[in-house]
């Protein structure tokens, strides 16, 4: 009996979300059709929102509206949101603990934090709606949406990636994904406080990006592959020229001379596109120290590959893969994609020759991420990579208070390369590669990346 009267409760909550959008939409209509847009363009801005501000004020005082004098400050604001904000979603865009809002139709909104998905309460007021919101977003980068053309994935003004899909391609109605931008990026010093890896892993990694080894970090969607990225590239001297590639950029590097370049999809005629190789070639021209790729997806490894092994020392990628080894496979098969007949023993032998260090990150289903392997990749030999774990993450369970509990370990391995970079001239700070665990699992700070 008492979860029928939750659930009727719940019902009630929800039926008054809903009243409350399909009214909060009538009224964004009725300013819409009383708005002399040809005199409102020549209005300043700050004079054309407070002109909005009073009209939506106006409307909800008038007596058909039937909004208590006590809800209709909420009323107002929720309008404006509608026209300048992210409507229904703007508290969850405000929300600084927020990495992702997921829109499975007008009454399903989920988010994530702390690395954990979440349902929330929020709700359009239907899906003409929905697709009112998708049209606006899409509209601010630039970008069309339709039957013709039903997906788009873009960036918004504020640096947070969209992904929409509409009818007839979404069955269940418009769906959005919205990865949010952070003000404040996530330093190694951050990663360290929430036990993603240890310090003496990220002395590692900084010693491996200042002596130019070329690195490549793999995981999954969400893992913090690009948090990672961001965090090793910080540590480039700032004498060195540096391209980024990507298709939708979201790297933010802090050096001067940085030339940041981003894909063009193909317009409404299928022309015109500008795909991460055409940029990959391209910057081969424009006298680079390291190159940057975002993500590798496909035929452009085996031109990251060639940069790598002609003296782009330091370039840096990431790529989707379960495990380190899965890495070196995927990024075989992106070689076969260039449209380059190389046998197999070929193109390992190439990628081995390339690839110095392979940093492998993991989001768990606790919600925390962690560096599983930083691997140290010296060859190729008889059908095999020689492959070897530098440092790794054991994980032996979850705690009562549902987060990893588990260690880092130095395996032992010396890698080889700092003796060839010491032998080159590079500082190489002393590191102590002995066998040992480097610290096990505290539970002190909650991860939000």
């Amino acid at each position: 009996m008492i979860a029928d009267l939750q659930n009727s409760s719940g019902n009630r909550m929800q039926d008054r979300r809903q009243e409350f959008e399909i009214l909060k939409t009538r009224i964004h209509r009725q300013m819409i059709d009383a708005i002399d847009l040809s005199k409102a363009s020549d209005l300043p801005e700050a004079d054309l929102r407070a002109q909005l501000r009073a009209l939506a004020n106006h409307l909800c005082q008038q007596q058909q509206a039937n909004i208590p004098a006590d809800d209709r400050e909420i009323m107002v604001t929720a309008i404006m949101d509608e026209i300048y904000g992210f409507g229904p979603i703007e508290p969850l865009m405000s929300d600084t603990d927020v990495t992702d809002v997921l829109i499975n139709g007008a009454d399903t909104v989920f988010v994530e934090r702390n690395g954990l998905i979440e349902r929330t309460d929020i709700q359009f007021a239907d899906n003409e709606h929905l697709m009112q919101f998708i049209h606006r977003m899409v509209g601010r980068t630039g970008r069309r949406i339709d039957e013709v053309s039903p997906m788009v994935d873009a960036k918004l003004p504020d640096g947070s990636r969209l992904n929409a899909v509409i009818p007839p391609l979404a069955l269940r109605g418009p769906t959005v994904s919205i990865r949010r931008f952070r003000s404040r990026a996530v330093v190694f010093e951050d990663m360290v406080r929430m036990h993603t890896l240890t310090q003496e892993m990220a002395d590692f990694l900084i010693a491996a990006v200042r002596g130019r080894l070329n690195i490549v970090v793999s995981g999954g969607t969400g893992a913090g592959k690009t948090t990672m990225l961001n965090n090793i590239s910080r540590f480039i001297p700032e004498t060195e020229r540096v391209v980024t590639i990507e298709q939708t950029a979201e790297l933010q590097l802090q050096q001067k001379d940085v030339v940041s370049l981003e894909t063009r999809p193909p317009n409404i005629e299928g022309r015109g596109e500008i795909t991460q190789r055409d940029l990959l070639k391209n910057s081969l021209r424009m006298r680079p120290d390291r190159i940057i790729v975002g993500e590798a997806r496909g035929g452009e490894v085996l031109d990251m590959l060639q940069a790598m092994n002609t003296g782009h020392d330091g370039s840096m990628s990431t790529i989707h893969a379960n495990d380190t080894r899965d890495a070196l496979d995927r990024m075989e098969l992106m070689v076969a994609l260039a449209g380059v007949d190389l046998p197999h023993s070929v193109a390992r032998q190439y990628i081995a020759n390339a690839i110095q260090i392979l940093v492998h990150i993991t989001r768990l289903g606790t919600g925390e991420r962690k560096v599983m392997r930083i691997s140290e990749l010296t060859g190729y030999h008889d059908g095999i990579y020689e492959l070897n774990d530098i440092y790794v993450y054991r994980m032996t369970g979850i705690g009562s208070d549902g987060r990893a509990r588990g260690a880092f370990y130095a395996t032992g391995h010396e890698p080889e390369m700092l003796k060839k970079l010491a032998a080159r001239g590079y500082e190489v700070p002393h590191m102590n590669f002995s066998a040992r665990e480097l610290g096990s699992q505290t539970n002190d700070a909650p991860y939000s990346a």
